[in-house]
């Protein structure tokens, strides 16, 4: 089946296969896995149950220190082929202009991005379509049975099958939910093209802590408009069920300062809704098996973090492995050194941590977070009036159409304030 890039991702042949490392789940955490473990010479099978990805709403849009990680597995120029980047970030704050980032950040469509890193798959990694049927693991051989009868053993098992139980409860491996329904994501397209929007990209926080908004970012993604909106509701909240019916409606009464630009919000595709809740697991300490990306933990994607611990995850596992490898057995002790692995660890507490202070400091209304807000927009809007006094007398060089002040930006200045100690458990 060809991808966009006109290249087939070749199909494994049925039959009785040993490797060194089976891979199950051909998402991005597992093809890029499986992509890095075979330019160092492993033998490798990645089991997923469709030779194209489906259409899914997941992460559309990364930042640079996650290319950083992509450049450092070797898979920058793929990645590069497979986005859109973007340089110039307006921030809308307080209904105004706020902010001008001048950073790199890219956008992509997941299906297709997912679909791309297959078919540049090495030709020793073909994609094995099939269904998991049975899984045994042990501290010498792990050994899958595919649903047709195809066997596969290999030393050492990845999980990377993210949101999907059925290999996980397989194994006996258990998902905690640490906040459950913790955030929506919601992603739609607008009917007005890149060009007549003029900026590349738009990120806009609310104006009340009623509206349960992290934020709303509009980009490009290849000719098209893109919008994802972060919410702290539920899929039955009456509010997602009126904005589904009626986009443009509720996003005017939210933002009217930048309506003009986006053609008054005309919407040209339905909108897309997934409930993301924060999950951790339990008993995954194993002889045979890693878990990795959302197979391990999930977190809100309003953070931005979830791509960079997929990478983490993967650019650790490959540095671990050669030391597994060089030593008989696969037991659960030598497994723990990627769990315990200082920069996994790290990049799995910051986005849990973000996660639940992010959602704290948009919806809380108890007494401290009524007044971390107060610092944090006080700051904010000292910040405004500091760079309008310093632009005084000087010419503006806001954008057509946008009210307030561009500020060409680079510092931190206007970024999140410091979320301090976490709060509660």
């Amino acid at each position: 089946m060809s991808t966009e890039q006109g290249r087939e991702t070749p199909a494994a042949p049925t039959g009785r296969a040993e490797v060194d490392v089976a891979i199950v789940g051909a998402g991005l955490a597992g093809t890029i896995l499986a992509t890095t473990l075979a330019k160092t010479g492993r033998k490798v099978a990645l089991v997923d149950p469709h030779r194209i990805h489906h259409d899914e709403f997941r992460a559309e849009k990364t930042r640079s220190e996650q290319m950083g990680l992509f450049e450092k597995l070797g898979l920058g120029p793929v990645f590069r082929s497979l986005v859109t980047p973007m340089t110039d970030l307006h921030v809308f704050r307080f209904g105004q202009l706020f902010e001008r980032k001048q950073t790199w950040e890219y956008a992509f469509s997941y299906a297709p991005l997912v679909n791309g890193l297959r078919a540049a798959l090495p030709p020793q990694v073909p994609l094995t379509v099939g269904k998991v049927a049975e899984v045994s693991t042990g501290p010498d051989r792990q050994r899958l049975v595919l649903t047709d009868g195809s066997v596969i053993e290999a030393r050492l098992l990845v999980v990377a099958t993210g949101y999907s139980e059925a290999v996980r409860r397989a194994i006996g491996v258990e998902r905690i939910e640490e906040s459950k329904a913790h955030s929506l994501s919601m992603g739609f397209d607008f009917a007005i093209t890149p060009k007549e929007f003029g900026l590349q990209s738009l990120t806009f926080y609310a104006r009340r802590v009623a509206d349960r908004i992290a934020f709303l970012t509009i980009f490009r993604i290849g000719e098209r408009m893109r919008a994802n909106m972060f919410v702290y509701r539920t899929v039955a909240d009456p509010w997602v069920q009126a904005f589904r019916e009626n986009p443009q409606k509720i996003l005017l009464e939210l933002m009217p300062e930048i309506a003009a630009r986006c053609g008054n919000f005309a919407i040209a595709s339905e909108v897309e809704v997934r409930q993301v809740s924060l999950t951790t697991t339990r008993g995954h300490r194993r002889d045979g098996v890693v878990f990795i990306g959302d197979a391990f933990a999930t977190t809100c994607p309003a953070q931005g973090d979830g791509i960079h611990r997929v990478l983490t995850d993967v650019d650790r596992l490959t540095a671990h492995i050669p030391a597994w490898f060089a030593t008989p057995g696969m037991a659960a002790d030598k497994i723990g050194a990627f769990y315990d692995d200082p920069a996994k660890v790290a990049a799995d507490e910051k986005a849990l941590r973000a996660s639940i202070y992010a959602r704290r400091i948009n919806v809380e209304t108890g007494l401290e977070w009524r007044l971390r807000r107060l610092r944090n927009n006080t700051a904010r809007r000292l910040m405004i009036f500091a760079r309008r006094f310093r632009a005084a007398g000087k010419p503006s060089d806001a954008a057509p159409g946008v009210a307030g002040v561009a500020f060409d930006h680079i510092d931190k200045a206007g970024q999140e304030l410091p979320a301090g100690p976490r709060l509660g458990p």
